[in-house]
């Protein structure tokens, strides 16, 4: 990277990122996040055929679980594998490690084998998410970082609209194993491309060590978080929340204490802007969780048939990615901390009168309202989340603090989405057998976690270290 780079306020076009110099990189870099991503859903749809096939209903939402900790646990040990591998040797075990853990899904035997399998892809899939943001950095010029930034939150949204459209269509036909090979072929065409399209990177003589005392509390938090969504009652429930609150208070409280800590140790430093970035991104991000359950109230109270409430689920999605086009080409420091405070706030309205708008059999004109009110609250995502995640990457000048805070968007976007969907799944219950009034609940109750990151994002442009992020 030159020093011209940072002086050059105007962002360059997408052509510039998508040309013969830089295409290779962002097809790896959007690629690895994008086969993590789809990954998340598409097994939510292949699923009702594979337990007719193999059994083991009672394992259902470990699916989800299991492969959303196991991406959490990888992004967290992406320095690692950078410093012992370099940019090339990292993504090749990557991508290979998806590539296994899909093929394994294809040919599981079993319900337990496909669990297993599920979380040797979450791990290929988390590293895969964790090195785009760290590896940008030195994969792409400065200037390029906000675009390639939104090339690859892009990529969530295009995962989310496409796991459950292709996991849909597999299962239609009754081939939820052809699903993952074609996954792990995608896989595979990837790593093919990584030697020519990467630089090397430097790999280091000290390993980073493994943070396994933050690895274990976050992992209990998961885990806290995910029972309560199925421990019966609402004291049971809200013990479930309060013990993974309390857990995630202790991975701080270990974090800002301990040498081997997952976050670049600017986050705890006082004065610093990082703390509020990741915690604006990770409230945004919870926000996605909708997602798991718009197509059961679009079946439920809109009277919509599977294929369709599939798609109609993806309008946040697709807001997410449709938005993220024009944001990534704002460049002002003034515009730039609008948007970080507008896209939660965005978001939350959206979710918001998409919760006053849920009837019992809902009318076939305001059914056709729900969706550009989902693209509205997927639009805020869009809106922030690119200018989020370079605020994070430029925190500090340090190149090994940088890779760290860079890989950690990955982990806080991962970890938040399974925090979110489990939350969402508590607020689900609450409803008890009143699907409109669970609708509510889930609405209402993430609207108002994502309107907290307003509230944070304006912490985060009030710190002197985001004046020059713009």
């Amino acid at each position: 990277m030159n020093a011209g780079d940072h002086m050059n306020p105007a962002p360059p076009s997408w052509r510039e990122l998508l040309g013969p110099e830089h295409f290779g990189a962002a097809i790896v870099l959007a690629g690895g996040v994008l086969v993590g991503a789809i990954n998340i859903y598409l097994a939510a749809s292949l699923l009702p055929t594979a337990v007719a096939d193999l059994g083991g209903a009672s394992f259902y939402a470990w699916n989800m679980t299991i492969y959303l900790v196991a991406m959490v646990i990888a992004t967290m040990l992406v320095g690692r594998f950078l410093s012992r591998w370099g940019n090339v040797g990292a993504y090749l075990l990557g991508f290979a490690t998806f590539t296994a853990g899909s093929l394994a899904c294809a040919l599981s035997p079993a319900m337990a084998v496909l669990l297993v399998s599920r979380g040797v892809q979450g791990l290929g899939a988390g590293l895969l998410s964790g090195l785009g943001f760290a590896v940008i950095r030195s994969a792409l010029p400065t200037r390029l970082w906000t675009r390639g930034a939104a090339l690859m939150s892009a990529m969530y949204g295009v995962g989310n609209f496409a796991g459950p459209a292709l996991g849909g269509l597999f299962a239609q036909v009754g081939s939820w194993r052809l699903a993952f090979g074609v996954m792990a072929v995608i896989a595979a065409v990837c790593a093919a491309i990584v030697p020519r399209a990467l630089p090397g990177g430097e790999r280091g003589d000290v390993r980073p060590p493994i943070p396994a005392a933050s690895l274990l509390l976050v992992m209990a938090a998961a885990g806290a978080v995910s029972a309560a969504g199925v421990l019966p009652g609402t004291p049971a429930k809200a013990a479930g929340i309060s013990g993974a609150l309390l857990l995630m208070a202790g991975f701080v409280v270990h974090e800002r204490r301990s040498e081997f800590r997952v976050f670049p140790r600017t986050t705890y430093q006082r004065g610093s802007s990082l703390k509020w970035v990741y915690l604006t991104l990770a409230l945004l991000t919870s926000g996605v969780a909708v997602e798991s359950f718009l197509p059961l109230f679009g079946q439920r109270l809109g009277g919509l048939p599977p294929l369709v409430a599939g798609f109609f689920a993806a309008a946040v999605s697709l807001g997410w990615s449709v938005t993220q086009i024009g944001s990534s080409s704002v460049s002002g420091e003034r515009a730039v901390r609008r948007l970080r405070a507008l896209g939660p706030a965005l978001l939350a309205l959206g979710l918001f009168v998409q919760g006053l708008l849920q009837r019992e059999d809902t009318p076939v004109w305001l059914v056709v309202i729900w969706v550009p009110m989902l693209f509205i609250a997927g639009s805020g995502i869009g809106l922030a989340y690119p200018h989020l995640s370079v605020a994070a990457m430029s925190s500090t000048r340090d190149p090994e603090e940088g890779q760290r805070a860079a890989a950690a968007i990955a982990t806080v976007t991962s970890l938040s989405i399974a925090f979110g969907t489990a939350v969402a799944g508590v607020l689900l219950n609450l409803g008890g057998a009143s699907m409109l009034d669970s609708a509510r609940y889930v609405m209402f109750g993430l609207a108002g976690i994502c309107a907290i990151g307003a509230l944070t994002a304006h912490a985060v442009n009030r710190t002197p270290q985001a004046a020059g992020l713009g």
